[in-house]
């Protein structure tokens, strides 16, 4: 089983970095996820008995690494859940772009809609039925002749809406087989989930997580390097 990169657990939550191109749950493929993954940890580590109870409270898509929290009691889920559904939860995403960004930071709304039998997300007018709001910031971090690194807020949380709403301005991402013109994987998506700050379910504290793919600072961050291997 591939190793868990733990920054944190108490009795509450365990915080874990989720590899790129592993299912957040089980799903038709078959292959090792994460929530499995946390379950089998937590039972080996803490020598529990029957079957252990994680809760999955946000999921992260299969070729997106990153931060995830997981609840261990019903209680802790719930209020997890909740902070979640609400929007309470800061997530910060870094992507790398092909193209060089000119504009340094922009907010962009546009309206959503799931194509069921795509399974791809698509831009619609605002008035068609089933259309939902998907808006997000984005600032300029990084740029190299080719390709360009932005830290991206999502003020909603819409499928696909980072890969989708950039590709809509001329931004697909780097490795990006449905929205952008990558063809099959390659390389790594370039979408990292590198910041996740939320209210602990019990203690009330604030707790802010960060996380650089490679393990380094964001400032030592080579993005070629990285997504293209």
């Amino acid at each position: 089983m591939e190793k868990l990169t733990v920054l944190y657990e108490d009795n509450q939550i365990v915080v874990v970095i989720k590899p790129q191109n592993v299912p957040t749950a089980e799903d038709a493929s078959g292959d090792l996820d994460m929530l499995s993954m946390v379950k089998a940890y937590v039972k080996e580590k803490y020598n529990k008995p029957g079957e252990v109870f994680i809760g999955l409270v946000h999921r992260l898509d299969r070729p997106t690494g990153g931060i995830m929290v997981f609840a261990r009691n019903s209680k802790s889920a719930k209020r997890l859940s909740q902070q979640f559904a609400s929007h309470d939860v800061e997530k910060v995403y870094y992507a790398v772009t092909n193209g060089v960004v000119k504009v340094k930071s922009q907010t962009l709304v546009n309206y959503v809609k799931k194509d069921e039998k795509e399974n791809i997300v698509k831009i619609v007018p605002m008035s068609e039925s089933g259309a939902k709001k998907a808006e997000l910031e984005y600032k300029v971090l990084q740029t190299t002749e080719s390709e360009s690194l932005l830290e991206v807020r999502i003020l909603t949380g819409r499928s696909h809406q980072i890969r989708l709403q950039l590709s809509n301005i001329g931004f697909p991402l780097v490795g990006d087989v449905k929205y952008g013109k990558a063809k099959g994987m390659t390389q790594n998506l370039g979408l990292w989930a590198g910041k996740l700050s939320f209210i602990h379910p019990t203690t009330k504290e604030k707790l802010t997580f960060l996380a650089c793919p490679t393990g380094k600072p964001w400032d030592e961050f080579n993005m070629e390097k990285y997504f293209q291997r």
